[in-house]
């Protein structure tokens, strides 16, 4: 069960990457109740929750969509946490928080050999645990390589929206998702590969390879505007991809990879 007493950990602002879109964060418990807690309270602090009842909804989850850290608890009913927690480690640096209800200090240990960045016993305060979860965010944002690993970003997140690399699904700042051609979406990340440098047509033929239509210099231009059209407020009066005159185009707004 979680504490519902709370200490006081200060007003801390709502924890939004830089990029504008709010953490994902996936809990990982069979407990129905401790989840739908979880969940409500991370989102009054502008954080998206997904909450999962074991290893197998785990995997699905992480195969379709972008997490920021992972809530675990230890005692799952099919397959333990600890083994989880290796094999997560094994394949991705995703921030981990383990729960336990377990006293022994050897869990504990075990837990953070394993590669958990924090652990949290049962029962405990939500408020104690978004404290850890900002703590752990912070670190991961400081070291983004050490999360990202040596292979290549996950996402890339620009003023509110998110483009899943592995998936292909670009997701608006409401959330709602946004179709996209082949076309337009390797043109999108040859884009936000290079925010706020001026990129000519000659160099996002070349940057966006990658697919079969046939993309000629002047097609550019076209994709651009489609682009325009499902990403800009107003397309007329366009704010994120800009054009240079005489130069090429470039994305105007901070991209975050992760």
């Amino acid at each position: 069960m979680i504490e519902s007493k709370e200490t006081d950990i200060g007003t801390a602002p709502p924890a939004v990457d830089r990029s504008g879109v709010a953490p994902h964060i996936l809990v990982v418990d069979d407990d129905a109740a401790i989840c739908q807690l979880i969940s409500d309270y991370l989102a009054g602090y502008d954080m998206r929750v997904t909450c999962v009842a074991d290893g197998v909804q785990m995997r699905r989850t992480l195969a379709l969509q972008v997490v920021d850290l992972i809530v675990l608890d230890l005692r799952l009913p099919a397959e333990d946490g600890m083994s989880i927690a290796r094999e997560l480690r094994a394949e991705s640096s995703i921030p981990i928080i383990m729960l336990t209800g377990r006293q022994e200090e050897v869990d504990r240990v075990m837990g953070l050999e394993l590669g958990a960045d924090d652990y949290l016993t049962k029962p405990f305060s939500p408020r104690e645990l978004l404290a850890r979860i900002r703590t752990v965010l912070r670190r991961a944002h400081a070291h983004p390589a050490a999360v990202q690993g040596a292979g290549q970003p996950r996402a890339y997140r620009f003023a509110g929206w998110e483009l899943d690399l592995r998936t292909r699904r670009l997701v608006s700042p409401s959330g709602e998702r946004v179709d996209l051609t082949h076309a337009e979406y390797y043109l999108l990340g040859a884009l936000l590969r290079a925010p706020r440098r001026i990129l000519s047509r000659e160099q996002l033929l070349e940057m966006s390879r990658g697919y079969d239509d046939a993309v000629y210099d002047r097609s550019i231009d076209v994709q651009i505007l489609r682009l325009r059209r499902k990403v800009e407020i107003d397309p007329s009066e366009p704010k994120l991809i800009r054009t240079e005159r005489g130069a090429g185009y470039f994305i105007d707004a901070e991209v975050e990879s992760v």
